[in-house]
């Protein structure tokens, strides 16, 4: 089966992706590596979706450069759940182009088990959109670099200039410097620099008077001490216990009023007789 796409990147940019296995990895659509590096570097699981069915392969590919424009991939993977297999071996051809570079592929494969069932329309088409997402993930991929060689590139120059030979370093200037967490200043835990007593003057200030501090301590917060032991206000403030009745209290006010009521009552007697 041949196939052919376009893509707008350099032949160049091209071939700097498919002479690293790595990247070739990542060029690979559905692909997932596995830990084992020892099968190589483009090697895992591979889900193949052929018309309505999806079969599972693991398997490994190799990238052969026959000529700078000329590359060669062959592989074999063999069914998850099952004992099929199929081999298959891919050119690809990388002609420069007007704004960019025409991929030919040619792709050979025998397989068996259930691959060996399928159409050959399905199968082909199956092929073809795999070969097209691939282009696509070479396109890409061709347009950022290595982010690991540049990530080690970076370290190894940090490590150069670090090491005692890098610019600006001067033998002799390095002095050591220890500290310890339980010998750090630790500061007073007012807001007021006058309330620890430790200073009686503050940049050649004299002390403020006791109503000055009290307005800034106002003005500023509560200290935490006063914080702690002040009680609580608002609505959480607590409600006062309703005082105490007795017996005593009571007669307090029964005796006036009964010697009150006893007078009148004689007053009034004495009145009516008069009138007699």
């Amino acid at each position: 089966m041949e196939h052919q796409v376009f893509v707008p990147v350099p032949a160049d940019d091209l071939r700097a992706v498919l002479r690293d296995p790595v990247r070739v990895a990542r060029c690979v659509p559905g692909l997932q590596q596995d830990a084992d590096t020892e099968a190589g570097p483009v090697s895992g699981r591979l889900k193949v979706r052929v018309g309505g069915s999806t079969v599972t392969y693991r398997g490994a590919l190799a990238v052969i450069e026959r000529d700078p424009g000329h590359f060669t991939f062959e592989g074999e993977g063999t069914e998850v759940r099952g004992s099929g297999t199929v081999k298959f071996s891919v050119d690809l051809l990388l002609t420069p182009a007007e704004d960019g570079t025409r991929l030919d592929f040619t792709a050979r494969a025998t397989a068996d088990g259930r691959a060996a069932a399928f159409a050959p329309e399905a199968a082909a088409a199956a092929v073809q959109r795999l070969l097209d997402r691939a282009a696509g993930q070479l396109s890409i991929g061709s347009a950022f670099g290595d982010p690991v060689a540049e990530a080690e590139e970076a370290e190894a120059e940090e490590t150069d200039d670090t090491d005692g030979t890098g610019p600006g370093f001067v033998e002799g200037d390095v002095t050591e410097v220890t500290a310890s967490l339980f010998d750090t200043e630790v500061p007073p835990p007012s807001l007021d620099p006058f309330l620890a007593g430790g200073f009686e003057e503050l940049d050649g200030a004299p002390r403020p008077p006791a109503e000055a501090a009290h307005a800034r301590r106002t003005m500023i917060g509560r200290s935490a001490e006063e914080v702690d032991h002040a009680p609580p206000r608002g609505r959480y403030a607590p409600v006062p216990a309703p005082a105490a009745t007795t017996a005593g209290d009571s007669l307090r006010w029964i005796a006036p009023a009964a010697a009150l009521a006893l007078a009148s009552a004689v007053v009034i007697g004495r009145a009516l007789r008069r009138r007699r």
